[in-house]
């Protein structure tokens, strides 16, 4: 788990972020620019994986409001979040985020702050509230062509880490980013370091047992696979989350399920315990190796969502090819 990496830095490290020297800070927003006049004090972050990061850099003073989750937060994370009000454990509405009066807005997802998210983020623009959207929803992504989009490039932790550099710059804290990117990417050295490779096939299922969500080769769950030199085997669609057959997953017969385990209800089997249960009943699935075999490993949807807690994915996916014998 990550630890507050506010803490126990001194001083200096506790009086970051409070002058306005330096500012104003630009930086890049998926297409657009996001500019801040003065380290934000009102900020509203709505996704949780941007909520994780900010909290993460130990930000909760500056925090006015969170919205769009589908996870608790991690245990380490619990205090400093129980400090900000949930404006809404979907999508906020316009008006609520506006009554906390932000200074800065943040999202994970192009969606979040488009049609049918909050709003719009030109409606923030014109209000005068800056908004910064995650380059892991648009740095080689294409998101024109519906759905949740498909990966022209392969995504990898880089895009993270500049993420948590981007969100560290706009509210100066610069060190504590580095240190939370040092810490993460000593756990995933230490995660993959003696699996030097698995053969492994792997299938990730995020939602929905009706038509259901699996992640194709370059998102987040790429990440996870690449680190562990497994194979994913639906690694022959770019696109984010394709809705498949079970049919077509049942002829792929992956070794491991890494199924997404939601508190959220928004779509048909969101806990693990009700994918299991469906993945044991249904005549398509009830055959499969890793159902037969009792393959599961176990996913926050925010492990599977491209954010700091993949690292969380990787770590947990590792320990399940080494509890499976697959591990190399």
């Amino acid at each position: 788990m990550l630890a507050l990496t506010a803490c126990g830095d001194g001083s200096a490290q506790k009086s970051e972020g409070k002058s306005a020297d330096g500012y104003p800070v630009t930086v890049a927003s998926c297409g657009k620019e996001a500019e801040v006049q003065a380290p934000p004090q009102r900020a509203v972050s709505l996704d949780q994986g941007s909520t994780e990061i900010l909290l993460s850099l130990g930000l909760a003073d500056r925090m006015v409001g969170t919205g769009t989750w589908t996870d608790p937060v991690p245990k380490n994370l619990e205090k400093a979040n129980a400090k900000v009000e949930r404006l809404a454990d979907r999508y906020p509405s316009l008006e609520k985020v506006l009554s906390k009066e932000p200074d800065f807005v943040s999202a994970s997802f192009l969606y979040t702050v488009g049609k049918g998210g909050v709003a719009d983020r030109k409606k923030f623009t014109e209000l005068g509230v800056p908004v910064y959207v995650s380059p892991t929803d648009c740095a080689g992504k294409d998101n024109d062509g519906g759905g949740d989009g498909k990966r022209v490039k392969t995504l990898t932790m880089d895009t993270v880490y500049g993420e948590v550099r981007d969100l560290a710059k706009v509210f100066g804290v610069q060190r504590r980013g580095e240190k939370l990117i040092a810490d993460l990417k000593e756990r995933v050295a230490k995660a993959t370091d003696d699996i030097k490779a698995s053969d492994a096939t792997l299938l990730y299922w995020f939602a929905n047992s009706d038509a259901p969500y699996m992640a194709g080769c370059c998102g987040a769950p790429g990440i996870i696979t690449r680190e562990l030199g497994a194979k994913n085997v639906f690694d022959d669609t770019r696109e984010e989350w394709p809705q498949i057959n079970w049919e077509t997953v049942a002829d792929r017969d992956p070794d491991v399920l890494v199924i997404g385990d939601l508190t959220r209800k928004s779509q048909s089997a969101e806990s693990a315990a009700a994918k299991i249960k469906f993945l044991e009943s249904n005549p398509a699935t009830k055959n499969l190796t890793a159902v037969k075999k009792k393959r599961y490993v176990l996913l926050s949807g925010q492990a599977m969502n491209p954010t700091i807690r993949t690292v969380d994915g990787i770590e947990q996916v590792a320990a399940g090819l080494r509890k499976f014998g697959l591990a190399k």
